[in-house]
């Protein structure tokens, strides 16, 4: 296996983050949505059936029990229930840390302010099929719960009916009331447009293959979306130095996730980008995924040598990545200098894996190069901030002579009017 190798002046530099549209997705998408909006909870059971082989009679036969949750936990591994709950602790300690606040301030009989109230509803659209994600749970549904939301649905696929016991674990943990065995497609249109079973919700959240991912864009604006996620990536910036092995694990942890990831080690050593593909194809042969793993470094694996450090933060920010790590030395007097990625991990020792599972911040990110002006999902996606002004009689005539004189010069006679009522308020006292 050999892994490309491209310098920052190569043509196919800059498009190492894009992901193309595929139009056969759009249109099936299309179709699935139309249909679920026409048929609802009949068309969510069709393509139920058809897509994930579940035997079911009615649309109540996809919905999951709180009981088989709670179950499910009671009966988890310990060792993976003790992971689970540190796991949920740091996240919970790190999504307190980011809940927006009300704020109110006054002056000159006008009283201006920010409030803030939580989103009515949720949908958390939780992936599944080739592997099962109880982590993603806890990303998802823990900065909602923090930020007050009511209601939360969360869906996930069951491949022939079949639910794994950690995400089902991991529901009870999080205590999640509404859980739907639907996935793909029809999962998001359910949640964007509502069944006769399925309520529709304010936003929906999280990671998913190509399908869902085209249908929330598709429904972006009848429901809030937190992105439109692509394929996993991850940017590792090194100096030489180091054990090549760890950064040849890191680049496999990421591709082990489908075929489409993205993998770049940036590095001013040649010699050393030779090591790290070599212990790369020492480990492949013990990796369960290994197909997987493969394609993925073949397709849109790239190892750049480059001039030096500078070069090589340079071509990070450029390339925008889902993960950054820095791996070199005196990393952390550099971090002012990344301006765009989802999130830095600083020195030898981070690995992207950390913060997919336990570290804290959330391991929904920005993709395909939007770390360029999109931010981590977090308790802020699930609050809506409202501005709020009240004026005194005084103010409000002070003010509407501001207004009448702006929207005048502006040919908007009647918002001059409205102004001048209030305007006139100063004059009839006087």
């Amino acid at each position: 296996m050999k892994i490309a190798r491209l310098s920052a002046a190569d043509d196919g530099f800059e498009r190492v983050a894009e992901a193309p549209e595929d139009p056969r997705v759009v249109e099936t998408v299309g179709e699935i949505i139309a249909h679920v909006r026409a048929e609802g909870d009949a068309a969510v059971l069709e393509y139920t059936r058809r897509f994930d082989r579940v035997k079911a009679e009615r649309i109540d036969d996809l919905r999951i029990s709180a009981d088989a949750a709670a179950a499910a936990l009671k009966s988890l591994d310990a060792g993976l229930r003790s992971a689970m709950e540190l796991a949920a602790e740091r996240i919970r300690d790190y999504s307190e840390r980011q809940a927006l606040d009300s704020w109110e301030t006054s002056a000159g009989g006008v009283t201006l302010g920010q409030r803030v109230t939580p989103l009515d509803s949720a949908g958390v659209y939780v992936p599944g099929g080739a592997a099962s994600y109880p982590s993603s749970v806890l990303m998802n549904v823990i900065p909602a719960h923090i930020a007050g939301v009511p209601r939360i649905a969360a869906t996930v696929p069951a491949r022939e009916g079949e639910l794994s016991p950690a995400v089902l674990a991991a529901f009870a943990l999080c205590e999640v009331e509404e859980m739907w065995m639907v996935g793909g497609a029809q999962a998001v249109a359910a949640l964007a447009y509502g069944t006769e079973s399925i309520r529709p919700v304010a936003k929906i959240v999280g990671p998913g293959n190509a399908y869902v991912a085209e249908a929330k864009r598709q429904v972006f604006g009848q429901v809030g979306i937190d992105s439109i996620a692509g394929a996993s990536e991850v940017v590792i910036v090194g100096d030489g130095g180091g054990d090549p092995e760890w950064a040849a694990a890191d680049l496999i942890a990421q591709a082990e996730h489908d075929e489409n990831v993205r993998v770049v080690l940036l590095c001013p050593d040649g010699a050393f980008l030779d090591k790290v593909e070599d212990a790369i194809e020492g480990m492949l042969a013990a990796q369960p995924r290994r197909r997987i793993i493969e394609a993925a470094l073949e397709n849109k694996g790239c190892f750049m040598e480059v001039a030096d450090l500078d070069a090589a933060l340079d071509a990070a920010n450029r390339i925008a990545p889902e993960h950054l790590q820095l791996a070199f030395d005196g990393a952390e007097e550099r971090v002012d200098e990344v301006r765009n990625a989802g999130a830095i991990f600083i020195g030898r020792h981070t690995s992207a894996v950390l913060g997919d599972y336990c570290a804290g911040p959330n391991h929904v990110l920005p993709t395909g190069g939007t770390a360029r002006f999109s931010s981590p999902l977090g308790v802020y996606e699930f609050q809506k901030r409202s501005s709020t002004i009240a004026c005194t009689a005084a103010a409000a005539a002070a003010l509407g002579e501001t207004a009448a004189t702006l929207a005048e010069a502006e040919g908007l006679y009647a918002h001059a009017t409205a102004a001048s009522l209030r305007r006139n308020l100063r004059r009839s006292a006087s």
